[in-house]
């Protein structure tokens, strides 16, 4: 998988865990400390995002980084 495909995944792993939670992305940015156009981006694939920020997100979706990519994360 490509890097944009890689990046692709991830946003709708996000994306699915957070709506699977109700929350928006306003208020994922909130709880987790990122801003909202950075959770914007994260979740159209257009971040490369870091290990420090992926941990910082799964640990706002309520879950460990593992659960995130294993329950979640699709490619394709």
């Amino acid at each position: 998988m490509c890097a944009e495909g890689v990046r692709k995944a991830f946003g709708r792993a996000v994306r699915a865990r957070r709506r699977d939670l109700g929350i928006s992305q306003e208020r994922l940015a909130a709880i987790s400390g990122l801003s909202r156009s950075y959770m914007g981006d994260v979740e159209r694939g257009g971040r490369n995002v870091g290990l420090v920020n992926v941990a910082k997100i799964a640990r706002a979706l309520d879950c460990t980084i593992g659960e995130l990519f294993t329950r979640y994360y699709r490619e394709g």
